[in-house]
């Protein structure tokens, strides 16, 4: 296949799997994918090898479906399979670590023959179980478990799959209107990939997969060739429960070959933090991406370049049936733990940690005429700093979630935002900067309690400095009742809290990189405009 053609083609697929997600999005009933876009969308061979993935979506989810669709094909073997099929599944170890993350598959029919598989995956509104939290102490509490099953069968829904996954949701009909938007999104892809054979004469992708698979894996060895050869070490602590959670990396670069080693992290624990290890290579190979090679397309080639391991048992390789329904409050770190290591390797191309894990906040219960409601939404701190650029303030990394707007959660839900705003001076001082954190004030309009659950993390500790920069502040987590006497409020566990009572969430900043002393006049002189205010008036 020549390069002018090749290029045309890449083009043209990524198109489609943009117009995949596109549809997906606009057909959705959540917020959650909607507005902040916590889904996935690619293109596979048929061989289960991810070929090409839609600009939206976050690693957690795009990555771990990438290695997961092999035990998608090895419960329903390709030739199995009947044109109209679709798969679906939400279990931990097979894709993104959380039963909340439905995936579903959908093989693509040419004359007969499977040629391809277009696939999605996207945080579900309310999966059973406890609610979203990270207080279970197995998965079996976390909600209704989907093994490998065809929710479509030759172009006919299996209606007791539907009717199962409806009768275990507090949130029913936005739960199923996202796997049919799923499920649309995929025959949107499957539509435009049938145009694109069309118009080129394709029988099947499989040379242009190839082609395009194997490129992505010469270009990502090349980076790590350039690399000097060498072992690099970290540690990152981060809040856990009871006990701090521990994340070693060691990163080996050799030749052409990079390996990330998780060897000495903390050991599962009895809460629903554990990561399965499908997750951790998600996160692994994104932050070895970011750092060594982000230039390269994001798909098997890329990805099977890269060596990930952890100890089974550990807390980045979770046996069944650990709790992992808050495994992004560990797998979220990875990228920043990867980067201090890399720090003693390629300097100049990592960031110091920032905030890292995604806050979610679920609040459900009724309104104050009566009717049931349940809402989650995404919120993000500060991101660490670079060398030579100031870390973004308010913005999801790694995860690439966007936030909410203020009038889409008051619209979709009994709540009123009182205050959101940047928190000052919460990033870590620096020759550069981390980003600032933000604070929100939540008020529940009803007349009865209302379960409150926030997955949170870094409010213990600040996210660490890197090459003498100093850390971000960390979070915090504050209620009053009605008549403003405090409410204590823990992260990660679900509370029941009476009718009045007004949350305030104060997210944590990025860390800085580089010697405070070493900051440029005129960035000091910009510092108090973006607030930055301690060291901008010292």
């Amino acid at each position: 296949m020549d390069d002018l053609a090749l290029d045309i083609l890449w083009d043209r697929l990524i198109g489609t799997v943009n117009e995949q997600a596109a549809a997906l999005m606009r057909a959705s009933f959540t917020s959650i994918v909607r507005e902040a876009g916590d889904l996935s969308a690619g293109v596979f061979d048929r061989r289960g090898r991810m070929v090409a993935q839609a600009v939206t979506g976050t690693p957690g989810h795009i990555n771990s479906m990438a290695t997961g669709m092999v035990h998608l094909l090895a419960k329903h073997p390709v030739d199995s399979l009947s044109d109209g099929d679709v798969l679906i599944t939400n279990d931990p170890w097979f894709t993104a670590s959380q039963l909340n993350d439905i995936t579903i598959a959908t093989p693509v029919f040419r004359e007969g023959r499977c040629v391809a598989f277009f696939a999605s995956c996207c945080h579900a509104l309310d999966i059973g179980g406890r609610g979203l939290s990270a207080d279970s102490r197995s998965v079996y509490e976390e909600g209704l478990a989907i093994p490998i099953l065809k929710l479509h069968e030759a172009g006919r829904p299996v209606q007791p799959i539907f009717d199962m996954i409806a009768a275990n949701s507090r949130t029913p009909e936005p739960v199923l209107g996202d796997l049919h938007s799923q499920i649309v999104g995929n025959a949107v892809g499957a539509r435009q990939l049938m145009r694109l054979m069309d118009e080129f004469g394709l029988a099947d992708i499989e040379a242009l997969s190839d082609a395009i698979i194997d490129r992505s894996d010469r270009a990502t060895r090349a980076a790590v060739d350039a690399l000097p050869d060498g072992t690099a070490e970290a540690r990152l602590e981060i809040d856990g429960f009871e006990e701090p959670i521990q994340i070693r990396a060691t990163v080996t670069v050799e030749g052409d070959q990079l390996s990330v080693d998780f060897a000495g992290s903390s050991p599962a624990v009895d809460r629903g933090i554990n990561v399965t290890l499908n997750y951790t290579r998600a996160y692994a190979t994104y932050g070895i991406k970011c750092a060594v090679c982000p230039e390269v397309p994001n798909n098997h080639g890329a990805l099977d370049a890269i060596g990930i391991s952890a100890p089974q048992g550990s807390i980045l390789n979770a046996r069944r049936p650990a709790a992992v329904g808050g495994r992004h409050l560990v797998g979220h770190f990875l990228p920043s733990a990867i980067m201090t290591a890399l720090a003693g390797i390629v300097p100049e191309r990592v960031a110091a940690p920032g905030a890292d894990g995604l806050w979610d906040t679920h609040v459900a219960g009724e309104d104050r005429a009566g009717h049931p409601f349940s809402f989650t939404w995404f919120s993000s701190g500060g991101v660490g700093a670079m060398r030579g650029r100031d870390g973004l303030s308010a913005t999801a990394y790694p995860s690439g979630i966007a936030g909410v707007p203020v009038e889409i959660i008051e619209t979709r839900a009994p709540l009123v935002i009182g205050r959101r705003a940047l928190v000052a001076d919460s990033g870590g001082d620096g020759q550069w900067r981390g980003g600032l954190g933000q604070e929100m004030t939540v008020e529940v309009l009803s007349d009865r309690p209302f379960l409150f659950s926030g997955l949170y993390e870094r409010v213990r500790r600040g996210a660490p400095g890197l090459m003498g920069g100093m850390p971000g502040a960390p979070g915090r987590l504050e209620a009053r009742a009605a008549d403003g006497t405090p409410v204590t409020l823990e992260p990660k566990i679900t509370t029941m809290l009476p009718a009045g009572t007004v949350i305030r969430l104060v997210l944590p900043g990025g860390g800085g990189i580089g010697d405070p002393a070493k900051r440029a006049p005129e960035a000091r002189a910009q510092d108090l405009s973006e607030g930055y205010v301690t060291t901008a008036t010292a």
